[in-house]
């Protein structure tokens, strides 16, 4: 993907765009997927980076949702369980199985659990990952070295499916330009554009680069914005109701010590009732999450001592050797865009289910959902957007579409797998330029201009935090490796010095925030 290339096609574009998608997360770049590949003309536009916000930011986990089940929600597990499913079949690269381990320390566990885990197997199907069945002490101890063995029972054993979200997010991108649609980043949404009967007919965009504002036509305009629904919804009628009730999730990253194994850990009830994952995640452990209601989004909510506390008191109950503030190699948060329900106590009440709002002025809004089911949400929308739009009804053909990178037997790349099918290419750059960014850290300088070239990276940020996912496995790491990445950028993207310094202080700032020490000040 070349974003100067992009940015031509959408600029010498003479009739209107068909879709024109506000929005670069799962939800906006899952609906330029699907109606592209209907043979639809499709224009997304993204304020900052793909997958900036809420969708680099996950719990990793492709899955049906045990806590969805917990509270009685068929119908959305059983479509996250079909979906799961799919994204294993279309992004073998990218999605695999990953087993589960739910320790039992009372009697009643290992019935109560075993039954839920053989519901969750029957409502997988033909899209089940793996039998679940139940498990001795030593067998529990045996998959996971590092449990808590005072009191240990036994556990559960069940399957579920791991992801990398931004990568993923990557692909599905590259996907959606393979197929034909025009995507840029850092092109910023600044208002809507009306005919005289008041529908929506395009947008006025920033480009952040330039500084230039450009005005996108199309025939029916997409809202994918998650957080921020609300904030596209009021430019269209100041008067609109807001329906997201953001809460952030907050999660740590832990060295691989602390589950050595390719084995996750499942708390099914925290503190607060919430589940809790310890999982396995390339080289390191990833714990969470939390799940705090707040009042304002924004694309870098700061994690709070007090979340980070929580994590950590929870993670000590079931590992031997209780992790510390200071084992804390990174700390992540993002914004859940929850849709508001008449009745919910608190946002863990919220459905994950999603919603499609349709404004007097024809703007499409979608809100809430899961990044498992980002697919179906996505067929939903564009379903909508042909019929509102006027558009030729076409069927949708993403559930045997294969995402970017396709490749049965990535695994053969070793630390290139997540490339999939790019891999090979990857790897001549690597020889060509082998020296990795920082001892810490598995990236190297062939493959940040391979990220530049090739999957649209145009800052120091997009980079290290999700081309790569450097500032989620060691954050001071990240940090002394920015002026290595601007360098090798200032080459790839034409820019100057004054362009590196920028960007070593831009990341230096924004990356404060995953460092964990920075709670103890």
């Amino acid at each position: 993907m070349d974003r100067n290339q992009h940015l031509k096609n959408a600029l010498e574009r003479k009739e209107p765009f068909d879709i024109l998608i506000i929005g670069g997360g799962a939800t906006g770049v899952g609906a330029a997927v699907d109606a592209a590949s209907r043979g639809h003309s499709v224009l997304l536009l993204e304020g900052t980076d793909f997958g900036k916000g809420t969708s680099s930011r996950s719990t990793k986990l492709v899955h049906g949702g045990v806590r969805y089940l917990q509270k009685g929600d068929i119908p959305l597990v059983m479509d996250a369980l079909k979906e799961r499913g799919i994204m294993r079949q279309n992004a073998p690269h990218l999605v695999s199985d990953l087993a589960f381990v739910v320790p039992n320390y009372t009697w009643w566990e290992a019935p109560f659990y075993g039954i839920g885990m053989k519901v969750y197997d029957a409502l997988a199907g033909k899209y089940g990952f793996g039998k679940s069945r139940l498990l001795s002490s030593e067998e529990t101890v045996e998959k996971i070295p590092t449990i808590t063995t005072n009191g240990l029972r036994g556990g559960v054993l069940y399957y579920d499916g791991q992801f990398d979200d931004a990568r993923m997010l990557v692909n599905m991108a590259q996907t959606a330009a393979d197929q034909g649609a025009t995507l840029l980043n850092y092109m910023n949404v600044t208002g809507l554009v009306q005919n005289a009967e008041g529908f929506t007919e395009g947008v006025q965009a920033e480009d952040r680069e330039t500084g230039v504002t450009h005005k996108f036509m199309a025939r029916v305009v997409l809202n994918c914005t998650g957080p921020f629904t609300d904030a596209v919804r009021q430019m269209d009628d100041p008067e609109s109701k807001p329906v997201i009730a953001p809460s952030t999730g907050v999660h740590i990253v832990l060295p691989a010590e602390f589950l050595p194994r390719q084995t996750a850990i499942m708390v099914p009830r925290t503190t607060d009732g919430r589940v809790l994952f310890a999982i396995p995640w390339h080289h390191c452990v990833v714990v969470g999450t939390t799940d705090t209601p707040v009042d304002e989004v924004s694309l870098e909510p700061r994690p709070t001592r007090e979340e980070v506390d929580f994590i950590l008191e929870n993670a000590r109950q079931y590992l031997e050797k209780p992790p510390e503030i200071g084992d804390v190699l990174s700390v992540f948060s993002g914004i859940r865009p929850l849709v508001k329900a008449a009745g919910a106590d608190n946002t863990a009440q919220l459905s994950r289910d999603h919603t499609i709002l349709v404004s007097q002025s024809g703007l499409i809004s979608i809100a809430g959902g899961k990044w498992t089911t980002y697919r179906h949400m996505a067929e939903d929308v564009i379903d909508r957007a042909e019929t509102l739009g006027g558009l030729e009804s076409r069927d949708c053909v993403t559930k045997r579409l294969n995402i970017h990178g396709y490749h049965e037997h990535a695994e053969q790349f070793g630390d290139l797998t997540h490339y999939g099918s790019d891999a090979l290419e990857v790897k001549k750059l690597i020889e060509a330029e082998p020296e990795l960014i920082h001892e810490k850290l598995k990236l190297h300088c062939g493959e940040v201009r391979w990220m530049a070239r090739h999957e649209m990276a145009r800052t120091v940020d997009d980079v290290l935090s999700r081309r790569s996912r450097s500032l989620l496995f060691h954050a001071k790491a990240s940090r002394e490796s920015a002026r290595r990445v601007a360098e090798i950028l200032k080459e790839e993207l034409g820019k100057d010095e004054s362009w590196v310094e920028r960007q070593c202080q831009e990341f230096g700032e924004m990356s404060r925030a995953y460092l964990a020490e920075e709670l103890l000040a």
